[in-house]
């Protein structure tokens, strides 16, 4: 991603990301947000949505933050994921990433929200 800032936005709500048996059927819980994510393997289903819907007896990984890269991105563009996610390790900031047709995002636990804002915003524009 040479030569072009991205834009980043902050999605308004925390997130988790729960793991199903992959047997499981996609809860209908989930079909009532306008924010998920939904990935089936042979080993598990995994399901990114808003931490405040995810009933207490799931299994989730919760207290995640999301930057939203603006897009749409064209499918040609290298180095999307790279270019945020490298200055990120650097700073020993692990991350959980989402990619669809026309955008990526890009999670960090909430206690490294600030610290990950700081590094983004050097070469980000965050709205």
């Amino acid at each position: 991603m040479k030569n072009q800032k991205l834009r980043l936005s902050i999605l308004p709500r925390k997130i988790a990301v729960c793991r199903f048996d992959t047997n499981s059927k996609i809860p209908n819980w989930i079909y009532e947000q306008d924010f998920f994510s939904i990935t089936k393997t042979t080993d598990e289903l995994s399901i990114v949505c808003y931490e405040d819907i995810v009933p207490k007896n799931i299994k989730a990984e919760k207290d995640w933050v999301s930057f939203k890269v603006q897009g749409p991105l064209n499918f040609s563009l290298t180095g999307v994921l790279s270019s945020l996610a490298g200055p990120l390790a650097d700073e020993n900031i692990s991350i959980f990433s989402i990619s669809t047709f026309d955008t990526d995002y890009l999670l960090v636990k909430s206690e490294n929200f600030i610290r990950s804002k700081n590094v983004l915003s050097t070469f980000c524009e965050i709205v």
